[in-house]
């Protein structure tokens, strides 16, 4: 059986070691020193200023929206333009916070929203903001959607979650929006088994980003801010650790996880390297299968692929590929969430039908297998022989 992932993180073994180590060790385990290091970390990874870690990638969704409400930059009811091929826990925050979301259409190409999709439907609606996902590890023409974002005044908030490591015009994916949202989910492309991160550069938006994160106090926030706060509500010392500011969660993460977290860092590029490597030995089996769709990336400079998409011409040849996949033990799974606006939960809060084509086609004519730095040159050929017609 060919398994989406292979193991709960990259170099079980020896992470699971230090790990008992560090438990037997430590006099703290929840949130404390070991997660400001590795939030420093993976600030330096991915070359933005300020990472926080959160208990998810669903969790940090629902901490930035909310952060982003408490500022007044959003207000409920504002348009909220979303991926058609998403996550549910993308869109469900836009809902439950009382936001509308609009759907965008897809790239067959490359499963994601282009410019020319988001020109054309800023023809008919106004967006406050753009909470725009990723897929896959790849993207579309980004940079010149931040431009149009730019242009409009429309706020480009990145889910990262599936492209941690991918790069176009040699920037990475989740540096084009002001915020961006990651997931270290054990599926993910590095695991801190549950956990996610929010990275920003906007230093307003990462304090109050740290107060939604846990309760909406003000413990973690810079002294003079802290100060600030008290002296406009007038607390004193005796209630300043027990006043909370504005509307907030509890979406702290563990020690644990933070420790997993910075050894599994060590590894980033051998894992997005690895995966690169993988998926473009994919491409090459399916460049002369007329069956399937071909993927274009040649704008992307780094393709940290998160799992192999096949969308074929036919339903008919999506069925028969389908069972051919699964009679040779190989795991398979709907692209992402599909057409996001056919999910059950989707329509019963939206009742105004949002249409996309595209999504829809990938909805009922595709599906992914795994793609892991674990995989052996076996089990990559393998899969390459299955893609061959």
């Amino acid at each position: 059986m060919i398994n989406l992932i292979k193991s709960t993180f990259y170099k079980e073994s020896k992470t699971k070691k230090e790990l008992s180590k560090f438990i037997l060790r430590s006099k703290k385990l929840s949130m404390d020193k070991e997660c400001k290091k590795f939030e420093k970390n993976f600030s330096k990874k991915q070359k933005r200023k300020y990472s926080l870690f959160v208990s998810s990638g669903s969790a940090a969704n629902l901490v930035l929206l909310q952060a982003l409400l408490n500022l007044g930059w959003i207000k409920k009811g504002d348009n909220i333009g979303i991926s058609a091929i998403t996550w549910a826990t993308n869109v469900m925050p836009v809902i439950q916070l009382g936001l509308n979301p609009v759907v965008l259409d897809c790239e067959l190409e490359n499963l994601n929203i282009s410019s020319e999709i988001l020109i054309n439907k800023l023809k008919t609606v106004k967006l406050k903001a753009l909470f725009i996902t990723n897929v896959l590890g790849f993207s579309a023409d980004l940079d010149k959607i931040t431009n149009i974002c730019n242009e409009k005044g429309i706020i480009l908030l990145e889910d990262n979650c599936e492209s941690l490591g991918s790069k176009l015009k040699n920037k990475l994916l989740g540096n084009f929006g002001i915020a961006s949202t990651f997931s270290s989910f054990v599926g993910h492309h590095f695991s801190t088994i549950e956990g996610g991160l929010i990275c920003t550069d906007n230093k307003q938006l990462y304090e109050m980003i740290l107060m939604v994160r846990e309760h909406g106090w003000d413990r973690r926030l810079a002294v003079e801010n802290r100060k600030r706060l008290r002296k406009k509500y007038k607390v004193n010392n005796f209630f300043a650790k027990y006043t909370f500011y504005d509307l907030a969660y509890n979406a702290r993460p563990t020690e644990i996880q933070a420790f997993i977290g910075n050894q599994q860092l060590k590894y980033w590029n051998e894992i997005t390297t690895k995966r690169e490597k993988n998926f473009f030995n994919f491409l090459e089996a399916i460049k002369d299968n007329p069956d399937i769709f071909k993927i274009k990336i040649n704008h992307l400079n780094l393709v940290s692929n998160f799992a192999m998409p096949l969308i074929f011409k036919k339903h008919s040849l999506f069925k028969k590929y389908l069972k051919k996949f699964q009679k040779a033990n190989v795991e398979v799974r709907p692209i992402v969430a599909g057409d996001i606006t056919r999910q059950p939960f989707f329509k019963k809060y939206i009742k105004e039908k949002q249409d996309c084509p595209q999504a829809f086609f990938v909805n009922n004519h595709g599906f992914y297998f795994g793609n892991n730095p674990e995989m052996s040159e076996k089990e990559v050929d393998f899969l390459c022989n299955l893609l061959k017609k």
